[in-house]
C-alpha cells in the first residue's frame, strides 16, 4: 500500500492498526476519522501475521505489534496493548487480560471467572482500572508512546449490550462501559484518552494539521 509520510494535503494520513480485535479497530476508526487519519486493518493486509506478546508490560507488547507491522509494510503503524487491572487481585489480570483463563476462553467465561474471584469483595474494594498503551511508529521509524487509564469498579454482574471484552463488568459511576454510547465511552475511556493524546502529539510534530 502507498504510505503517506508528510503533511496532509489532498489525501488523509494513512496508518495500519496492528490488531485483530474488531472492537479495538472500530474505536480506532471512530476516533481517528474526524482528524483525517485513514485506518487500514492488519488483518486485511497481513492475515497470517501472528505476533507473540512476550512483553511484561503493556508498552513492550504494543511495540512488538506495531513494529512487526511497520517492518513488513514500511508504513506508519499503530498498536494498542490494554488490559484490566483489579486492585483486590494485586493488579491481575493486567497485561495478561486477553489470556486470562486461557487464550481460547471466551469473554463471557472470563467475566464469570473474574466475578467468582471477587465474590467476597465488597463494593468499596472492587476498584479497578483499564490501561491502554498506544505505540505509533512512523514510516521513517520514529516512535511515539502514550499510556492512559480509566478508573472504575468491577460490578457484581455484567450489564449492557455494547462494548467488548470486560466492558460489561467495568463500571464508571452507575453504568458499565457496555451501557455507554460510543461517544460517552470514547470521552472517558483509556483508549479514547490515549488516541486523543497521540493526535495531539502528531499535530505538534506537524504530521496532522
Amino acid at each position: 500500500m502507498p504510505c503517506l509520510t508528510g503533511r496532509r494535503e489532498e489525501t488523509d494520513m494513512q496508518v495500519i492498526v496492528a490488531t485483530g480485535n474488531p472492537g479495538k479497530l472500530r474505536e480506532f476508526q471512530r476516533i481517528f476519522a474526524p482528524v483525517g487519519i485513514e485506518v487500514s486493518a492488519q488483518k486485511g493486509l497481513y492475515p497470517d501475521l501472528k505476533v507473540e506478546e512476550t512483553g511484561q508490560t503493556f508498552g513492550e507488547n504494543s511495540f512488538l505489534k506495531a513494529n512487526a507491522v511497520h517492518q513488513l509494510s514500511g508504513c506508519a503503524a499503530v498498536a494498542d496493548d490494554s488490559g484490566l487491572c483489579v486492585d483486590a487481585l494485586d493488579g491481575r489480570p493486567g497485561v495478561w487480560s486477553a489470556r486470562y483463563g486461557g487464550e481460547q476462553t471466551s469473554y463471557p467465561e472470563k467475566i464469570q471467572m473474574l466475578l467468582e474471584e471477587l465474590k467476597e469483595i465488597p463494593w468499596e474494594r472492587r476498584t479497578a482500572r483499564f490501561v491502554a498503551h498506544i505505540c505509533y511508529i512512523s514510516p521513517q521509524g520514529e516512535r511515539i508512546d502514550v499510556e492512559e487509564t480509566c478508573e472504575g469498579r468491577i460490578g457484581y454482574e455484567p450489564r449492557g449490550e455494547r462494548g467488548f471484552g470486560f466492558d460489561p463488568i467495568f463500571y464508571v459511576g452507575e453504568k458499565s462501559f457496555s451501557e455507554l454510547t460510543d461517544q460517552e465511552k470514547d470521552a472517558i475511556s483509556h483508549r479514547g484518552k490515549a488516541l486523543r493524546e497521540l493526535e495531539r502529539r502528531l499535530t505538534a510534530r506537524g504530521v496532522l494539521k
